[in-house]
């Protein structure tokens, strides 16, 4: 068995003396696990490195055992996002998320979406709005994407300005004006023919609320799993910078 892909290094752990098993969001094949001999050499430890992204060669003698990786580096990100302790804390909320992906179940537009987010998770200016964007799109992949295009009640697409924490669809602000307390907000940003403007802090904020909403109770809650540390860690961060 062999396939040439590219793929987003998610982590490494240590394997023997020399070398390291390595973790890959791919863009074909999916989350990938497989062996790089060598991979703790001077030579290859800054390429397999959270956050680059490399070509990568994987071949086995089945398609259910291990197999082993022959990489090269097509992007090396990693030196930059190890100067901010906010990039840190995003690449690694990043491949968390990734790894709620069943391992080789192919998922191209997230891959696609992944790398826009790690190339761009040193830009305090624009990260945390691509987080939130993939968080939306983890739950999509996962089955559990929001309807954000029209009103839940009416059915209208303008002045969407709510969402249903019971049915993950957006509201419009008049029908939503009675039930508001009990209602998230839903920053313009993440409506498709909402405004181009950039998103404000408390959009941002109010995106993460909403995707940390439904990532608890619709993926981490029922596989008896915590909202992660890092995300906490980022949204510390994030806090301390909108203050």
């Amino acid at each position: 068995m062999q396939w040439t892909d590219d793929g987003l290094i998610l982590g490494v752990r240590r394997h023997g003396e020399t070398s390291v098993v390595l973790e890959l969001f791919t863009r074909a094949h999916g989350r990938h696990l497989g062996l790089v001999r060598g991979g703790r050499s001077q030579r290859l430890r800054p390429t397999l490195q959270p956050g680059n992204t490399v070509r990568a060669v994987w071949r086995a003698r089945l398609d259910d055992h291990l197999g082993a990786y022959a990489v090269e580096p097509l992007a090396s990100r990693a030196g930059r996002l190890m100067e901010r302790a906010d990039a840190l804390h995003g690449v690694a909320h990043l491949a968390g998320l990734l790894r709620l992906m069943a391992e080789r179940d192919p998922h191209e537009a997230l891959y696609e979406t992944a790398e826009i987010v790690a190339e761009h998770l040193d830009d305090a200016a624009s990260a945390p709005a691509l987080l939130v964007r993939l968080e939306l799109a983890v739950l999509s992949e996962l089955g559990f994407g929001l309807d954000l295009g029209s009103c839940a009640a009416t059915g209208a697409t303008e002045d969407l300005v709510y969402v249903s924490p019971k049915s993950g669809r957006a509201v419009s602000r008049e029908a939503g004006a009675p039930y508001a307390e009990k209602l998230f907000a839903l920053p313009p940003f993440l409506i498709a023919h909402g405004p181009n403007a950039a998103p404000t802090e408390d959009d941002v904020l109010a995106g993460f609320a909403l995707t940390g909403f439904f990532l608890a109770s619709r993926v981490w809650e029922p596989r008896g799993l915590k909202p992660p540390d890092v995300r906490a860690a980022y949204l510390k961060g994030l806090l301390a910078l909108a203050g």
